[in-house]
């Protein structure tokens, strides 16, 4: 039997086998969960990731045998339901493939979200929470928008939401824009392409549903920062939800329907030679990572993944081509600064961290530590304890440097930290914003 850890070849990913009728044999899912549970049980190096490992081993020390066979395997779902497939443990775990114990966790918690939901046990909210298009056209309504921001705000109205939705009364939620990102966004193709060794020299920005519907200022930052580099950029003319949110909810068929519509659009683009560029780092990583694991033989994705970039990672590749700006104007004095999961497993460096620091006057404090939200799993109320408990040593890393900045290109993260935080002289912006101020735009 294999007893050694880790592997001198380079950590792989498997394609996710969900077409299989097998992949949703329930039976066939707890041998697995055994299988794996058993080996995390033995390690339990990644108690300190998240809350689902906790309780694991607390469902085992508490059982009849000290074991894995003395847990009610009824038991087993409280794992899974606190698995926010943030992909942190896959980077951590000695076990992952090519290692002959083939330990991939999340796509594990992945598997029994999927079956979980093919048996009917998805609740409403869950699925309202996870369709961000259509709480999106609803919210784009103005007289609905008005309301549902008011309601946002109001403690009444929030109770109310927490004892009939399960939305906790004390999570400060994003507000809905009544201006969108799409159609007020100003972009210009009229700049000669400059194409680098490594980057295309124009670009189409995938808006993201949040940037769309919540902050559509990311999205304008983003689109003055391009411009000033004269870096030629348009719309992806058609997008729906990169599919993430569906992901973590188990409802794999709509991940390809969304997928569907917007693989069209994105292959064109990235065929005609743009770069990709989305500012939610979720979305960034469905396309390079996800979306080929789940399609592997569909050669579109391939090609999207391909032309996928962090905005950051893209900017400080232009800059390795000379091909960046760096006149900054207005320094930032002191921002804290916070890599989010879904940017960290994409293995691209820390870089936004390296463009702010190319700031005069500017000193970034970094914290590389899950900060506890994910998309729609900290503002459940019976999640919304953990997420705070999880994301407790971040918020005392960030307020440490007592900043002037408060930063994370997960803006949804950034809010959870910044609630976290509490009372602080410190601005919570995103660091595209931090980057379109340093060049002195407005």
């Amino acid at each position: 039997m294999t007893t050694y850890e880790g592997s001198l070849e380079a950590p792989k990913r498997h394609p996710i086998d969900w077409k299989n009728p097998d992949f949703y044999n329930e039976e066939n899912l707890f041998g697995e969960l055994d299988r794996i549970f058993d080996i995390c049980h033995g390690c339990r190096r990644c108690v300190n990731l998240c809350t689902a490992f906790p309780r694991l081993f607390d469902l085992i020390d508490e059982g009849t045998s000290g074991e894995l066979d003395g847990v009610k395997k009824e038991k087993l779902w409280e794992v899974v339901d606190r698995c926010y497939l943030c992909d942190m443990c896959f980077t951590k775990c000695p076990y992952v493939p090519p290692h002959p114990w083939n330990v991939d966790f999340p796509h594990l918690m992945l598997r029994a979200k999927a079956v979980k939901y093919k048996k009917g046990k998805t609740n409403i909210r869950d699925k309202l929470l996870s369709s961000t298009d259509l709480m999106g056209k609803l919210a784009s309504i103005p007289v609905v928008v008005q309301a549902v921001n008011s309601a946002i705000n109001t403690p009444t109205t929030r109770k109310l939401m927490d004892s009939m939705f399960g939305v906790h009364a004390e999570r400060k939620l994003a507000e809905y824009a009544i201006n969108k990102f799409r159609p007020n966004a100003k972009t210009d193709e009229s700049f000669i392409v400059k194409n680098g060794n490594s980057t295309s020299g124009r670009v189409a920005i995938y808006s993201t549903c949040y940037v769309n519907n919540n902050e559509p200022d990311i999205g304008h930052d983003l689109l003055k920062i391009l411009k000033y580099n004269e870096i030629p950029t348009c719309l992806v003319e058609k997008e729906a939800c990169c599919g993430m949110p569906k992901l973590e909810l188990g409802d794999l068929e709509a991940v390809e329907e969304l997928k569907n519509v917007n693989i069209l659009y994105l292959a064109k683009l990235a065929k005609e030679g743009y770069a990709i560029l989305t500012s939610v780092p979720s979305c960034t990583l469905m396309y390079k990572k996800e979306l080929p694991l789940m399609f592997p033989d569909d050669e579109d994705v391939k090609v999207v993944a391909k032309a996928m970039f962090d905005p950051f990672e893209y900017l400080m590749l232009r800059n390795r081509d000379g091909l960046l700006k760096t006149d900054f104007k207005q320094p930032l004095g002191n921002v804290s600064y916070h890599i989010p999961c879904h940017l960290r497993v994409q293995n691209i460096g820390q870089k936004t961290k390296d463009m702010l620091q190319m700031i005069p006057g500017t000193t970034v404090s970094v914290v590389e530590r899950c900060s506890g939200h994910d998309g729609t799993w900290g503002v459940k109320s019976e999640h919304f304890s953990d997420s705070m408990k999880i994301g407790k040593p971040v918020f005392k890393q960030m307020a440490a440097s007592n900043p002037d900045y408060i930063s994370s290109d997960c803006a949804i993260a950034g809010r959870h930290i910044y609630q976290g935080i509490g009372k602080s002289k410190a601005q919570k912006l995103h660091p595209l914003t931090l980057i379109r101020i340093a060049y002195g735009l407005d």
